[in-house]
């Protein structure tokens, strides 16, 4: 299986999607600040645009989108025919190489998909519990803590850098071995043509 350039662009576009959206999530994380309410003496929690969780949710389904491409093509390291025939790659380091980038591809986009879709859901709660004036019993409201979001751009742009390693080891595995045999077969046609050529010249 050759490198197919087009998987390469999508995989790697969608993984940056998802990597600025996640910086924009950061940026854009909701505030909450402790407001009096203008018909009583109670207070409640105010907050801004709540746009960092949808951009969390896309750079989530990007991020999916991509892994799927990857995971699909490759076929999960389940049916490639270098990797499950022995065909590609003789030796055992390149299987362990395909091994452990597959690993740690789906190691990393883990962490990003977790960090994502906990952080989007952190922030879209929001604290519903109403205080009173006078006693300042609500000092603070419900926030995402920094870094979450920042947290999942940078396993982001890690995934994008195992996803492709994976890709590109297990197509030179699996296209080494397919070369290698196609080879082996052209030689032994060669070899068995061979005589048939001497024994035409000595009938001639």
């Amino acid at each position: 299986m050759a490198i197919s350039v087009p998987i390469v662009a999508v995989a790697s576009s969608l993984h940056l999607i998802a990597f600025v959206l996640s910086v924009a999530a950061e940026r854009r994380r909701s505030t909450g600040r402790v407001v009096p309410d203008e018909y009583d003496e109670r207070t409640y929690c105010q907050y801004d645009s709540d746009v960092s969780t949808a951009y969390g949710l896309s750079a989530f389904a990007a991020l999916l989108v991509s892994q799927a491409v990857v995971t699909g093509v490759t076929r999960c390291l389940c049916f490639g025919r270098g990797i499950s025939r022995g065909v590609g790659g003789g030796d055992g380091g390149s299987r362990g190489c395909v091994v452990c980038s597959f690993a740690l591809s789906w190691i990393m986009f883990l962490v990003a998909e977790a960090c994502l879709l906990a952080g989007s859901a952190r922030n879209a709660y929001h604290t519903k519990y109403w205080g009173h004036f006078e006693a300042r019993d609500l000092t603070s409201c419900t926030t995402l803590r920094k870094g979450v979001f920042a947290a999942a751009a940078a396993f982001t742009l890690l995934s994008m850098g195992a996803s492709l390693w994976y890709y590109w080891s297990h197509s030179k595995t699996n296209t080494g071995g397919w070369q290698k045999h196609r080879n082996e077969g052209l030689g032994m046609t060669d070899h068995h043509d061979k005589p048939n050529s001497e024994f035409e010249s000595v009938k001639i």
